[in-house]
């Protein structure tokens, strides 16, 4: 029913085939599939919240939702994008849309047609339906940013100033007569044209504008794949038939929808349907108290739960989050943690949870995982889930089409039938829209840092619960993104559940207070800095005085004797020698890497090689998850490494890779001197399990739990920490974990001293033993707090570490503040220069993870090794079929062998983050690069770094000598 001009304005081309698509018809099809998502794939969260922001019914917000994505290409209606393509700019030509050639419009440029819709739309809604222009903007924002960014005011100014690029002046009037018509037409058919009057008084919310622009976003991607919505020639004719063709092809999973378990269900009869505990087994006091606060809230929002290490907290998560999904309407949960292999222990958790969920059980349809991280096709959980949800996407026109893809799919589905890694929902820009989601904390912060298709990111969280583990390990530039991303969350009532060991109290308040904006009155806050108690329970509806709770502790409980030990290699071994005579377990964490080979070297000199074990960073993906697995084997719960556990002496020498997510128990741990906090993190691995009655499974000089703790010149007044350890903590935190500690510790750095009443440095005659967990809270408060700790001969020394450490926070809160997403507005302004001066793309790569903590760009490359020959073979110690395998190097790996191949990446050290050796080494490897591994089909290999190691496993790199070895990792020195 549209005129001959308006028919004939295209939106898609295809150069190739010379297909096309009239705009008329895409802004059906977006429309189409935008109405469709709301109905099956939205979360009833994000439709509830538009529906508010419009003061009216979800109804009307579908309404707007179809409406502004049939709209969001209207821009294509403009000379400026219409002349790009000359045969379908001469048929607009004959239908009077007069315009100039494309090398005559030489500025188009500035009307980019995304832009060019926005100014069109508020011109519409001025001219024809008598909006104030202010009013507009929030609206017609939604077509400006559809392709990841919204414009800012000067790009709007620019081309206000050219509107020759909207309509030439010699067909003015017919350009804006096809443009007026499209809109109208669209407004009648989207059945908004009797509502527009009242919602040019409404504020849209900026929270609301993010989420509509999202919509729209994805709506344009899935209307503008041509196997899904083919292009003319050959496109059907009807409607209905295409848009149902094309839905069916793509078969995007419904949201989660949570059913509340029952109220007369009690803590643990939900614990044991949904974590299959033994029958007779009690769950913790803080699992219970966490599913009871969650349903005394008024609505669900923010939960902090801190407790000690093992308690499972992350149990108690996941079921709070059931409970917060069903009252708020969530289609999903998003878990972040720390780092790639925290969440690659966690994924498999998180589907054996799903798989106890009352709608898998009763069939009721498949539901979209993702782990999100760069290596997650390397993850055997997940890659399991990639092949159940592998399959071609395209246009399914005939029923018995679809039940053969059915069948085929239903044919590949792993174990756990209903779960799906699905095929559209890949990708770094699509991924976290998939319904439940593990990921590292990286993929949160971003959805605080000014980027590209930031909305996307926010629509993928806004519609979720969202959990957050080891929250103190987070530094002051991540806390600066964590906070902004909370308070985004809050304004989008997100529910959200914090866990952490320990937090300080300051730090409570802050997550708080961010999540709860300024809807909450500041006043209340102030009680959660002065709140003790632990284990605890902090919770924050919107609008309400934050409530805590003091779980009972649950009766798990060791004494910790802690004592100081000479940093020296050869003192360590003295005494681990000693101290593992009868055997045991002994787990040594250094801070640096380098400190940690050079206790392995020596401790291997007295024990032997097959008595010490290396865990640290620095290893091939592969390397690490073996060295995990391992670990977990020897050194897991009772019951699960059974006799795997070595008689001794074994000793692990770690670093920071064994504070958190590994369920490992050693019968003596020594440590490097580090921040209290996670001091007490390394101590929960010491004596985690009980092993026979009273420890009797252990030697019996082992059977009291004790730290001795390194790392420090105890000579020194203060004590000085050794110089990697201050570079890596700051000296302000290690002298302040000293000054609380001091009460708790025994012995002496020179074991020949003896220490009498008056010496400077003597002792408590019976230094106390730190309690765990009773002793958590109250030593992370002190050292984390303002009082007064230490001698008073150290106070200079501490003050000055103190103002040092204040002012690199400082710097850490300017420089995050640089990329940093301004607070959501309310008052329907809109997102004009959102993302202004951002970073362009937030990729999982190691320069994304840069812009989200305070962390130097680094380099990954992927290893191989070189035999005499010139072959190139991966690394003969792979545990793989293709171990030694040789890798053809005039074409394309088979996919198999490449994936091997992409399994042995490696991270680089700091030593090659500096600016000057990071391009000479990338100068380095790109000149060894593999043409043939290029291809677009090599999708393992391409666009990689290639390392190549000779038989040695050894090679030079940008001015520094590396060898790696299966045992040790990587090894760097600076080139002779």
């Amino acid at each position: 029913m549209l005129s001959r001009a308006a028919s004939r304005v295209w939106a898609k081309h295809d150069r190739a085939s010379d297909g096309w698509l009239p705009l008329w018809r895409h802004m059906a099809d977006s429309g189409a599939v935008a109405g469709l998502l709301w109905d099956k794939w939205l979360p009833q969260r994000i439709r509830d919240m538009v529906a508010r922001s419009l003061r009216s019914n979800t109804e009307d917000a579908r309404r707007l939702a179809v409406w502004l994505a049939t709209t969001h290409d209207i821009g294509k209606a403009t000379p400026a994008f219409a002349c790009q393509v000359e045969s379908l700019s001469d048929r607009m030509r004959e239908a009077g849309l007069d315009m100039p050639f494309h090398k005559q419009m030489t500025d188009r440029r500035l009307a980019p047609h995304g832009l060019a819709g926005q100014l069109l739309i508020n011109q519409w809604l001025m001219e024809r339906h008598g909006w104030q222009q202010r009013a507009t903007s929030q609206f017609g924002i939604i077509a400006g940013g559809h392709h990841g960014v919204p414009p800012t005011s000067a790009s709007v100014k620019a081309l206000t100033d050219h509107p020759a690029l909207l309509r030439t002046p010699d067909s003015e009037q017919q350009w804006r007569a096809v443009q007026d018509e499209l809109l109208d037409t669209a407004a009648e058919v989207c059945g908004v044209a009797d509502l527009l009057p009242a919602w040019q008084h409404v504020k849209l919310p900026q929270p609301a504008q993010v989420l509509l622009t999202a919509l729209v976003i994805v709506a344009d991607w899935i209307a503008s794949n041509p196997d899904l919505f083919p292009y003319y020639p050959g496109a059907p004719r009807d409607d209905a038939e295409r848009i149902a063709a094309a839905w069916r092809g793509l078969s995007l999973p419904p949201p989660w929808e949570a059913r509340e378990p029952d109220g007369k269900l009690t803590p643990e009869a939900l614990f044991t349907e949904r974590f299959s505990l033994p029958t007779g087994a009690r769950i913790r006091p803080v699992q219970a108290a966490a599913v009871e606060a969650a349903r005394a809230m008024e609505s669900p929002g923010l939960m902090i739960i801190e407790a000690p290490m093992g308690e499972g907290k992350t149990e108690a998560a996941l079921a709070v989050a059931e409970i917060f999904a069903a009252r708020s309407g969530a289609g999903g949960c998003f878990v972040a943690l720390p780092t790639m292999a925290t969440g690659n222990a966690m994924f498999p958790r998180l589907l054996d949870w799903l798989g106890r969920l009352p709608d898998h059980r009763s069939g009721t349809g498949a539901h979209s995982v993702h782990l999100a991280h760069s290596k997650a096709a390397l993850n055997r959980d997940y890659a399991t889930l990639m092949r159940a949800g592998a399959r071609t996407l395209a246009a399914i026109d005939v029923d018995g089409d679809e039940d053969r893809l059915s069948h085929r799919r239903d044919a590949r589905r792993s174990a756990s039938a209903e779960l799906v890694a699905h095929q559209w929902l890949r990708g770094r820009k699509k991924g976290m829209l998939s319904s439940f989601v593990v990921g590292t904390i990286d993929q949160l912060l971003f959805a605080g840092l000014k980027s590209r298709h930031l909305a996307l990111r926010h629509l993928a969280i806004a519609g979720k619960v969202v959990v957050i583990d080891e929250a103190h390990a987070y530094d002051t530039y991540m806390n600066v993104y964590l906070d902004r991303v909370l308070s985004w969350l809050g304004a989008y009532g997100v529910p959200v559940v914090v866990l952490s060991a320990t937090l300080p109290s300051a730090r409570r308040r802050e997550l708080a207070e961010a999540y709860a904006g300024k809807r909450t009155d500041p006043v209340y806050f102030s009680e959660l800095q002065d709140t003790t108690g632990y284990p605890l329970l902090t919770t924050v509806a919107p609008g309400t005085r934050p409530r805590t709770y003091l779980p009972e502790p649950s009766g798990r409980g060791v004494g910790v004797l802690t004592e100081r030990l000479d940093d020296d290699v050869d003192a360590l071994a003295d005494r681990l020698q000693e101290e593992l005579a009868d055997g045991g377990c002994a787990l040594v964490v250094r801070n640096t890497v380098a400190r940690a080979l050079e206790a392995a070297a020596c401790l291997r000199d007295r024990f032997g090689t097959d008595n010490v074990t290396v865990a640290h960073a620095r290893f091939l993906d592969l390397d690490r998850a073996r060295n995990d697995a391992e670990l977990l084997r020897r050194f897991g719960p009772p019951g699960k490494s059974g006799d795997e556990r070595p008689a001794g002496p074994h000793i692990v020498v770690a670093t920071q890779v064994a504070e958190q997510s590994l369920d490992i128990d050693f019968d003596l741990l020594v440590t490097d001197l580090c921040p209290v906090d996670l001091l007490l993190q390394r101590m929960g691995r010491l004596h985690r399990h009980p092993r026979g009655e009273n420890q009797s499974g252990r030697p019996p000089a082992l059977r009291t739990a004790r730290c001795l703790i390194t790392g420090a010149d105890w000579s020194a007044t203060p004590p000085a920490p050794v110089s990697g350890s201050a570079r890596v903590y700051g000296e302000h935190l290690l002298l302040r974990t000293l000054a609380v500690l001091e009460p708790h510790l025994g012995g002496s750095a020179d074991s020949t001293t003896t220490t009498t009443a008056d010496s400077a440095t003597a002792d408590p005659p019976h230094p106390l033993p730190v309690r765990l967990p009773a002793d958590i809270s109250p030593l992370v408060q002190d050292a984390y707090g303002t009082g007064p700790a230490g001698p008073p001969d150290w106070q200079d020394a501490m003050e000055r570490a103190r103002t040092e450490h204040d002012v690199q926070r400082a710097k850490q809160r300017d420089k995050a503040n640089d990329f940093l997403l301004d607070e959501a507005k309310r008052d329907g302004r809109a997102l004009l220069g959102w993302i202004d001066a951002g970073v362009g793309d937030a990729d999982d790569t190691p320069a994304g993870h840069a812009q989200v903590r305070d962390t130097a760009e680094n380099l990954e490359v992927l290893v191989v090794s070189r035999r005499t020959d010139g072959a190139l073979t991966v690394v003969p110690w792979a545990d793989s079929k293709h171990a030694g395998a040789e890798i053809p190097v005039d074409t394309v790996p088979p996919p198999a062998l490449a994936r091997t191949v992409a399994a042995c990446g490696l991270r680089l050290p700091y030593h090659f983050s500096f600016p000057q050796v990071l391009d000479q080494a990338i100068e380095e490897l790109e000149e060894r690069c593999v043409p043939a591994w290029q291809a677009k089909e090599s999708h393992w290999l391409a666009g990689e770094l290639i390392l190549v190691l000779d038989e040695d496993c050894r090679t030079r790199l940008a001015g520094f000598d590396l060898h790696y070895s299966p045992t040790d990792g990587l090894e760097v020195t600076r080139a002779q």
